[in-house]
């Protein structure tokens, strides 16, 4: 049995689950989230709002079913902790001259290329700029935000000699020495 599919999800207070046919459907505070089911699991929602539990089992013990068994609780649990708290990545952004901006919808970055970068910010995602040095993206949705902020960051990934680029905040960046000159 998987030991990470066998454990239930539990529900804070003020989020609700409904399974409706072949759909998980995770409401709270934050908004709503829905994830299609795979056939070989079951999800049952035991309980009601404010201690209840997202109960995920499996239809049989072949390769797929377990598979897709601790992926499902997994998602389940990505869900809930989405439109009860939420989920956030903060990027920063190093090198002389670069920095990012947000305008209406699209986020724009200026990291040593001639023209600047324009970057569509996908619905359900909030992203800001603290500074011009820092962006923060905010969403729900775990993959959604998780998915952007590899796109922001793919643009520009830090460079090995002096550091500059896009990063992950706290990430640690391998140096290279560079030239050195011999005598």
């Amino acid at each position: 049995m998987s030991r990470i599919g066998k454990s239930p999800v539990p529900l804070p207070k003020g989020v609700k689950a409904v399974v409706n046919g072949d759909r998980l459907v995770v409401q709270g505070p934050l908004g709503n989230l829905e994830h299609a089911l795979h056939p070989d699991v079951r999800v049952a929602v035991e309980g009601g709002d404010g201690g209840g539990s997202i109960v995920v089992t499996r239809s049989g013990d072949h390769r797929v079913a377990r598979s897709v068994h601790g992926l499902t609780r997994a998602l389940a649990a990505n869900m809930v902790e989405g439109v009860s708290k939420g989920f956030e990545k903060k990027l920063e952004i190093v090198g002389v001259g670069y920095l990012a901006a947000v305008q209406k919808d699209v986020l724009q970055l200026r990291v040593g290329f001639a023209n600047e970068l324009q970057v569509p910010i996908p619905k359900g995602l909030a992203v800001t700029c603290p500074d011009q040095t820092h962006i923060v993206i905010k969403g729900i949705d775990k993959q959604l935000v998780g998915q952007f902020a590899a796109e922001v960051r793919a643009r520009r990934k830090p460079e090995p000699y002096k550091g500059k680029g896009i990063r992950y905040e706290n990430e640690q960046v391998r140096r290279k020495a560079g030239k050195a000159v011999t005598k």
